[in-house]
């Protein structure tokens, strides 16, 4: 297995992992403008990119997701909610689908809360194990913070499930287990996120001040208390990323 993280300077990470022995590939959370990089990624390990997929409609970039697709003659996928949303054919992911990338594996997981439509990604290494490698967080856990609430919703509605989605979801996992959020300290996307691009659920357990809330009233309150400003330009953003006229 061959696995890549790209970071951009507004604190977003994307992803390119896969099989380099059965020449398959995924891309994940791909910027615009960035469509190249993993062209040649691509190239010098040897591999075709079978799935683009985004976490989620994002807000505060623009996606190349689509684009990569294109130019790789591979399938975008969004979550299912998005079919009929975005305006052009997408891969509808379903929770707990399996995406076979030779010998690895990535399990969908529908986390909604940052947005109705957000997944993580589950990533195992069949030449290694069945069990999980790492897990892909996009905008649900970031390593020292969690999710915004108030891109996709009622803030204290979509609180709620943020804390429904970690801990069904996310906390049941194995605390060694990696994860790799969709952004770094520097995104509007959360508050208090580490410059750190990777942590364990473990680790994240004991010191992401969110986690430990175990009580879902107060992980609302806490969470919708102090709210930044939204990112700039993010209806022309969101519109241009579901394929709308600008």
């Amino acid at each position: 297995m061959f696995f890549k993280q790209h970071s951009n300077a507004d604190g977003t990470l994307s992803y390119f992992y896969g099989c380099g022995s059965k020449g398959s590939a995924v891309a994940v959370d791909v910027v615009a403008g960035d469509e190249q990089w993993f062209l040649d990624a691509a190239q010098k390990a040897a591999v075709r990119i079978d799935f683009v997929i985004d976490t989620h409609v994002h807000a505060d970039h623009l996606s190349g997701g689509k684009k990569l697709a294109e130019l790789a003659d591979g399938l975008y996928c969004l979550h299912e909610s998005d079919v009929g949303k975005v305006h052009f054919p997408i891969r509808g992911l379903k929770d707990g689908e399996v995406l076979a990338s030779g010998n690895v594996v990535t399990k969908v997981l529908h986390t909604p809360g940052h947005t109705a439509d957000s997944i993580c990604l589950l990533v195992s290494d069949l030449r290694r194990s069945a069990d999980p490698w790492f897990v892909l967080t996009g905008d649900t856990l970031f390593v020292g913070g969690v999710g915004r609430p108030d891109l996709g919703g009622a803030p204290e509605d979509m609180a709620g499930r943020i804390f429904d989605s970690i801990h069904n979801k996310l906390l049941t996992l194995p605390d060694d287990l990696e994860i790799f959020p969709g952004h770094a300290a520097g995104s509007v996307c959360g508050a208090g996120l580490s410059g750190k691009p990777s942590s364990t659920i473990g680790f994240e357990k004991r010191w992401d001040p969110y986690l430990s809330m175990t009580d879902r009233d107060t992980f609302i309150r806490e969470l919708t208390a102090n709210i930044s400003e939204r990112p700039a330009e993010m209806a022309r953003i969101v519109a241009a990323n579901l394929g709308a006229a600008l």
